[in-house]
């Protein structure tokens, strides 16, 4: 095969399953509310099961439900017809992916389940299938063609299965509000954590704060910005921020005045300057600063009076860029 061939064969699959998936989104219809209605009530897991490559699909599917905040196993349906029923309850919810929905073993496990007063899903190509007429949802998976030259190996198949997984845990997420910040409870390890659970509190300075008040001249606040990296936070007397200067502004009110001790800060302030809030998340911050080109923020409390100051390059030690 030469390099052209090749680029050939991966944009024809690529087309196929994005067809396959435009084809999708389009025939969801009532079985899929049904499906997310069940899954959004379910007082206890989302049994996932499937044979072969369905098999596989269907793991994934079980994780991406857990990790959005809803409890999901996957149950071969071999095992669980040599003792692992045992952990199916009445409760449980059953989404059951097949292509064929004639899979021998997917319909004996659908039979207990069903014994077991157990709600059912399926994810099938062949909704006309035994499988598709006897669960209470069924999600249309059909594809016109697999992207195996041979119509053969499961490709876009399981791409659309998958596809339609994600959709269901998409869907029952946004019913449930789950939030970012569930999320995170859910994700403590690694970057993603850091990301999610780190706070402004976290990272932010709290100690000898460089405060001066509007009327402090030039010479005190070059002390404070050689001393506290480059800003001075100016406040009123009740410690609501009045302002900021950086070192940027000393060096443009250099350009054009001779003499600077004498200037006050509040002449040459920036009013009204972002501000973090001490509970906002670290990586918000992080955007917001970067969006606007600045090095540093004051935080402030619910009254909008100064408890901090945080700076970029501390945010981004903590990996939460």
């Amino acid at each position: 095969m030469t390099t052209a061939d090749a680029l050939t064969t991966g944009r024809r699959v690529l087309r196929i399953e994005a067809e396959a998936l435009a084809e999708s989104g389009r025939r969801l219809g009532d079985g899929f509310v049904r499906a997310v209605d069940l899954i959004a009530g379910c007082g206890g897991r989302v049994i996932v099961s499937g044979v072969g490559k369905s098999g596989h699909v269907g793991r994934k599917i079980a994780a991406t439900l857990t990790s959005t905040g809803t409890p999901a196993t996957f149950l071969h349906p071999v095992e669980g017809l040599h003792g692992d029923l045992g952990l199916v309850g009445a409760d449980d919810v059953a989404l059951l992916l097949s292509k064929s929905g004639e899979s021998e073993e997917l319909l004996t496990l659908l039979y207990h389940l069903r014994r077991f007063g157990t709600r059912t899903v399926a994810v099938t190509g062949a909704p006309a299938s035994t499988l598709g007429r006897e669960c209470d949802a069924s999600l249309d998976a059909s594809v016109r063609e697999e992207a195996c030259p041979h119509d053969l190996a499961p490709t876009t198949s399981t791409t659309v299965a998958l596809a339609l997984g994600d959709a269901l845990a998409v869907a029952v997420l946004e019913r449930k509000g789950f939030r970012r910040e569930d999320f995170a409870r859910l994700h403590p390890g690694g970057s993603l954590g850091r990301k999610l659970l780190t706070r402004v509190r976290d990272v932010m300075e709290t100690e000898r704060l460089p405060l001066l008040p509007p009327d402090a001249n030039m010479r005190a606040a070059v002390v404070w910005l050689a001393e506290r990296r480059g800003i001075v936070i100016v406040i009123t007397p009740d410690r609501l921020v009045a302002g900021v200067f950086t070192a940027g502004d000393l060096t443009r009110l250099l350009e054009h005045t001779s003499d600077i001790f004498g200037v006050t800060l509040e002449s040459v302030m920036t009013r009204n300057p972002k501000v973090a809030a001490a509970e906002e998340l670290a990586s918000a911050a992080v955007y917001r600063m970067e969006q606007i080109g600045i090095m540093a923020m004051p935080v402030v409390d619910d009254l909008q009076h100064i408890t901090g100051v945080v700076h970029l390059h501390d945010l981004m030690r903590a990996g939460v860029s």
